[in-house]
This record gives C-alpha cells, structure tokens and sequence, in this order.
C-alpha cells in the first residue's frame, strides 16, 4: 500500500515536467509569443503599406490629375494647346 502513493507522485512529477519543459511547455509557449509579435509588427507594416498602393490606385483609376503629374514628370509631357518654355541659365 505504501508503493502506490510513491508511484503516483513519481507520475505526477512526469506530468509537470512535461508542462515545464515538453513540446507544449511554457519556454515553447514564450517562443510562440516572441514569434507571434514580430509577424504581428509585420503585418501592420504591410497594411499600411497596402493602404497606400489602394490610394494611389484610387486616385489614378479616378482622376486625371494624378496620371497627369506623372506624365509631366516623367515623360515631360505638355497638353496640346500648352507652350513649352525652356530657360537656361546664362553664363
């Protein structure tokens, strides 16, 4: 009779070094966070940076304003009753 109490405290201390120290123990577990904050610090960069792609998408399906400022700057582009002007500077 005296063994059983043994036996079941032997397993008992099994079982919580399993929850200390196993596969689903509290280190894995604080790893897991870890990881989780930094995919979470990503994701909120992401959606910001979607956030924007969406507006400027928005803004060149929508109006003209914004693909004629890029065609000025880029491709130097003038409207069909415009007058192109170059100054140079004088030496």
């Amino acid at each position: 009779m005296r063994l059983l109490p043994v036996v079941l405290a032997i397993l008992l201390g099994l079982v919580h070094l399993e929850l200390w120290f196993g596969k689903g123990g509290v280190p894995h577990r604080m790893a897991l966070q870890a990881e989780l904050a930094l995919q979470q610090a990503a994701n909120t960069a992401a959606r910001a940076r979607n956030e924007q792609l969406a507006a400027e998408v928005a803004d060149l399906r929508e109006g003209t304003e914004m693909v004629e400022e890029k065609a000025r700057q880029e491709l130097g582009m003038i409207r069909p009753d415009e007058l192109l002007v170059v100054v140079s500077a004088a030496r």
